[in-house]
Protein backbone atom coordinates (compact mmCIF):
# COMPACT_ATOMS: atom_id res chain seq x y z
CA UNK A 1 0.00 0.00 0.00
CA UNK A 2 1.24 3.49 -0.88
CA UNK A 3 1.93 5.34 2.39
CA UNK A 4 0.37 8.51 0.92
CA UNK A 5 -2.76 6.72 -0.26
CA UNK A 6 -6.05 7.97 1.20
CA UNK A 7 -7.39 5.42 3.68
CA UNK A 8 -9.88 4.81 6.47
CA UNK A 9 -7.89 5.51 9.64
CA UNK A 10 -10.72 4.72 12.06
CA UNK A 11 -14.42 3.82 12.10
CA UNK A 12 -16.38 5.18 15.06
CA UNK A 13 -19.89 4.71 16.47
CA UNK A 14 -21.86 5.77 19.54
CA UNK A 15 -25.04 4.51 21.15
CA UNK A 16 -26.23 8.06 21.98
CA UNK A 17 -26.19 11.35 20.10
CA UNK A 18 -24.07 14.20 21.47
CA UNK A 19 -21.25 12.01 22.74
CA UNK A 20 -17.79 11.03 21.51
CA UNK A 21 -17.70 7.86 19.42
CA UNK A 22 -15.86 4.61 20.11
CA UNK A 23 -13.58 3.08 17.44
CA UNK A 24 -14.54 -0.28 15.92
CA UNK A 25 -12.60 -2.48 13.46
CA UNK A 26 -15.25 -2.74 10.74
CA UNK A 27 -18.77 -1.53 10.07
CA UNK A 28 -21.73 -2.21 7.85
CA UNK A 29 -22.86 0.74 5.76
CA UNK A 30 -26.55 0.47 4.91
CA UNK A 31 -28.06 2.29 1.92
CA UNK A 32 -30.19 5.34 2.87
CA UNK A 33 -29.38 4.71 6.55
CA UNK A 34 -25.72 5.02 7.56
CA UNK A 35 -23.59 2.85 9.84
CA UNK A 36 -25.52 0.02 11.46
CA UNK A 37 -25.32 0.43 15.25
CA UNK A 38 -24.60 4.19 15.26
CA UNK A 39 -26.95 6.64 16.98
CA UNK A 40 -26.76 9.06 14.02
CA UNK A 41 -27.77 6.48 11.40
CA UNK A 42 -30.92 7.35 9.49
CA UNK A 43 -30.57 11.02 10.43
CA UNK A 44 -31.71 13.05 7.42
CA UNK A 45 -29.03 13.52 4.78
CA UNK A 46 -26.18 13.35 7.33
CA UNK A 47 -25.99 9.59 7.69
CA UNK A 48 -22.19 9.30 7.87
CA UNK A 49 -19.67 11.98 8.91
CA UNK A 50 -15.99 12.14 7.92
CA UNK A 51 -13.06 14.05 9.37
CA UNK A 52 -9.28 13.78 8.71
CA UNK A 53 -7.01 12.40 11.45
CA UNK A 54 -4.51 15.14 10.64
CA UNK A 55 -6.96 17.78 11.95
CA UNK A 56 -7.96 15.70 14.98
CA UNK A 57 -4.33 15.16 16.01
CA UNK A 58 -3.62 18.90 15.69
CA UNK A 59 -5.99 19.30 18.68
CA UNK A 60 -4.16 16.48 20.49
CA UNK A 61 -7.30 14.34 20.42
CA UNK A 62 -8.05 10.88 19.03
CA UNK A 63 -10.41 9.32 16.50
CA UNK A 64 -14.06 9.60 17.49
CA UNK A 65 -13.53 12.57 19.83
CA UNK A 66 -15.23 14.88 17.34
CA UNK A 67 -18.08 12.34 16.95
CA UNK A 68 -17.04 11.58 13.37
CA UNK A 69 -18.00 8.19 11.94
CA UNK A 70 -15.07 7.77 9.57
CA UNK A 71 -11.65 9.20 10.32
CA UNK A 72 -9.67 9.51 7.09
CA UNK A 73 -5.92 9.71 6.49
CA UNK A 74 -4.02 11.39 3.63
CA UNK A 75 -7.01 13.15 2.06
CA UNK A 76 -7.99 16.83 2.11
CA UNK A 77 -11.75 16.67 2.66
CA UNK A 78 -11.96 20.48 2.43
CA UNK A 79 -11.57 20.10 -1.36
CA UNK A 80 -14.83 18.12 -1.63
CA UNK A 81 -18.09 19.57 -2.90
CA UNK A 82 -21.71 18.61 -2.38
CA UNK A 83 -22.50 15.80 -4.80
CA UNK A 84 -18.97 14.36 -4.86
CA UNK A 85 -18.87 10.57 -4.49
CA UNK A 86 -16.59 8.68 -2.10
CA UNK A 87 -15.87 4.98 -2.63
CA UNK A 88 -14.74 2.87 0.31
CA UNK A 89 -14.38 -0.84 -0.38
CA UNK A 90 -17.62 -1.79 -2.21
CA UNK A 91 -19.60 1.06 -0.62
CA UNK A 92 -20.45 4.40 -2.20
CA UNK A 93 -21.14 7.63 -0.30
CA UNK A 94 -22.32 11.00 -1.63
CA UNK A 95 -21.32 14.29 0.00
CA UNK A 96 -24.54 16.01 1.11
CA UNK A 97 -23.27 18.73 3.45
CA UNK A 98 -20.04 20.50 4.32
CA UNK A 99 -19.97 21.46 8.00
CA UNK A 100 -22.94 21.86 10.34
CA UNK A 101 -24.16 24.07 13.13
CA UNK A 102 -22.79 22.89 16.44
CA UNK A 103 -25.34 22.41 19.23
CA UNK A 104 -24.78 23.75 22.75
CA UNK A 105 -24.61 20.26 24.28
CA UNK A 106 -21.67 19.22 22.08
CA UNK A 107 -19.08 17.30 24.15
CA UNK A 108 -16.23 18.60 21.98
CA UNK A 109 -17.33 22.21 22.41
CA UNK A 110 -17.48 21.65 26.18
CA UNK A 111 -13.91 20.25 26.23
CA UNK A 112 -12.21 22.64 23.78
CA UNK A 113 -14.42 25.71 23.77
CA UNK A 114 -15.02 25.16 20.06
CA UNK A 115 -16.13 22.43 17.69
CA UNK A 116 -14.48 21.96 14.31
CA UNK A 117 -17.34 20.00 12.72
CA UNK A 118 -19.07 23.22 11.54
CA UNK A 119 -16.02 24.07 9.42
CA UNK A 120 -14.19 20.79 8.79
CA UNK A 121 -16.79 18.03 8.90
CA UNK A 122 -18.11 16.37 5.75
CA UNK A 123 -21.48 14.65 5.80
CA UNK A 124 -22.63 11.96 3.41
CA UNK A 125 -25.48 9.64 2.60
CA UNK A 126 -24.97 6.00 1.68
CA UNK A 127 -25.79 5.29 -1.97
CA UNK A 128 -24.50 1.70 -1.87
CA UNK A 129 -23.96 -0.25 1.31
CA UNK A 130 -21.35 -2.81 2.29
CA UNK A 131 -18.66 -3.60 4.82
CA UNK A 132 -15.83 -1.14 5.47
CA UNK A 133 -12.67 -1.76 7.48
CA UNK A 134 -9.78 0.21 8.91
CA UNK A 135 -7.16 0.54 6.20
CA UNK A 136 -9.64 0.47 3.30
CA UNK A 137 -8.74 2.81 0.46
CA UNK A 138 -10.78 6.02 0.10
CA UNK A 139 -11.37 7.05 -3.52
CA UNK A 140 -13.03 10.30 -4.61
Amino acid sequence: MNKNQATVFSINISKEKGTSKTPIKCAELKEDFGIVGDAHAGFMHREVSLLPIEIIESYKLKSGDFAENITTKNIDLSKLNIGDKIKISGSLLEVTQIGKTCHNQCEVKKKLGECIMPKKGVFTKVLKGGLIRIGDRVII
